[in-house]
């Protein structure tokens, strides 16, 4: 059965990895079955936001998910966040917490770098100034490209003996190798097919094996690099430079701990702000603009009103948000995920049976799974139905959909399940 996306969160110590991952997961204005949730130490829900499927019938006003939150048809679907502890130079030769920062790291299907674009943290956390964090990038590639290549080459000579003695392909070979991280066979194929090798397994010189452990690592760990604390003043110049180094489609600035901030001041009713918006009004503002009760906010004392003027001038006004929402929303691009609307009911979208009607109280598009693209129609049905047996498929306008067929944004992403043999 297909497993739920996870992304982990990595960073070294004072990064802002641990406020990236609050404000990810603060659910403080979600509405709602699905509170804040700590599955365990390290995981913990997040929140992606997508356009919801209800847009497109206009049915905004009667969107009721079970889990997370629709608002004016911009919703906000729960999905699980990893926190790797343990980053450090030479984690892969086991120091500080590496057996067990590359043990957790194997489990997730993106990446998110959190770094100190300031520079005011060194490469093991400690307070400096000037710091290039462009080193911080390269050296966490570095250090899982040394742990897939270190854990291969350790055995390669009977690997090629076995692949030869078995007749084997490349792709299940590796796969032997590689299942440990967490790959598939699709992953170690699209691996070898960007890097179209001519020679066999068996003749593979050092180079090439550095070739494939260097593509899988990109196939398999795709990262968003999240640079944090821009609002710092030494920022611009480092995001300059890592900008030139980087492909610009991986990296989000964000300033995770004024997104905190403003999410705080918002739940304790001194401002109106919608986290991933630009825009920050206070009572001072809507009195301004016309409404004598200031929308009922609380007045701000002059220390947090010049906070917030500030960072509205040095973040939001600059960058366009804090960056935290986008930081999900890219690492969802990457990875390539599509949010399906499973629903009982395919004529009134509802969860109910055939007399439910478009005006029910229970609401609409009660639920949401994201799927990796490239998913088929039978995937989604085993993510959703398990090992029920599936009479048939109805898409959108109660057309039967066959298995195979592909699902993606628009196109048998809203589905009815049939129970039946």
């Amino acid at each position: 059965m297909p497993r739920d996306p996870l992304i982990g969160l990595v960073g070294k110590p004072s990064a802002g990895k641990s406020s990236t991952l609050n404000s990810l997961t603060d659910a403080s204005s979600k509405v709602g079955n699905f509170p804040f949730t700590t599955i365990d130490p390290q995981r913990a829900i997040g929140y992606l936001q997508i356009d919801c499927a209800c847009t497109r019938y206009n049915l905004t006003d009667k969107c009721k998910p079970n889990y997370g939150s629709c608002d004016n048809g911009r919703r906000s679907v729960p999905i699980e966040l990893l926190d790797v502890a343990g980053l450090v130079p030479g984690a892969h030769e086991g120091k500080g917490l590496g057996n067990k920062f590359l043990d957790d790291l194997r489990h997730a299907d993106a990446l998110i770098h959190v770094v100190d674009a300031s520079g005011t943290t060194d490469a093991e956390g400690k307070v400096t100034r000037g710091y290039d964090p462009s080193v911080d990038i390269a050296w966490l590639r570095s250090e899982i490209v040394a742990w897939i290549r270190g854990n291969l080459m350790a055995k390669w000579g009977s690997i090629k003996r076995r692949h030869i003695a078995v007749k084997a392909t490349a792709v299940e070979t590796l796969q032997n190798q590689f299942s440990g991280y967490g790959s598939t066979s699709t992953v170690v194929a699209r691996t070898l097919d960007k890097l179209g090798l001519k020679e066999p397994l068996e003749e593979w010189s050092d180079e090439t094996i550095d070739r494939v452990v260097n593509a899988f690592t990109d196939e398999k760990f795709p990262t968003v690099i999240a640079l944090n604390k821009i609002d710092h003043p030494d920022a611009d110049k480092n995001i300059a430079k890592i900008a030139k180094q980087q492909d610009p489609n991986s990296i989000v600035l964000c300033s995770a701990i004024s997104e905190i901030f403003l999410r705080k001041m918002a739940k304790q009713g001194y401002i109106r702000y919608t986290e991933g918006s630009e825009f920050v009004d206070t009572r001072e503002d809507l009195i301004a603009d016309g409404d004598p009760d200031g929308g009922g906010l609380k007045e701000l004392d002059e220390k947090n009103r010049n906070r917030i003027e500030n960072l509205k001038d040095m973040v939001l006004y600059r960058f366009g948000s804090t960056g935290v929402v986008h930081v999900l929303t890219k690492a969802a691009e990457i990875l390539g995920l599509v949010p399906v609307f499973p629903v009982r009911n395919i004529a009134t979208f509802g969860s109910g049976g055939v007399g439910e009607g478009m005006g029910s109280n229970k609401g609409v598009f009660r639920d949401c799974v994201l799927v990796k693209k490239g998913s088929t129609v039978g995937d989604v049905a085993r993510k959703v139905m398990g090992d029920a047996p599936i009479a048939y498929i109805e898409g959108a306008g109660g057309l039967r959909v066959a298995e195979d067929q592909l699902v993606a944004v628009g196109k048998n992403d809203i589905l009815s399940f049939k129970v039946g043999k």
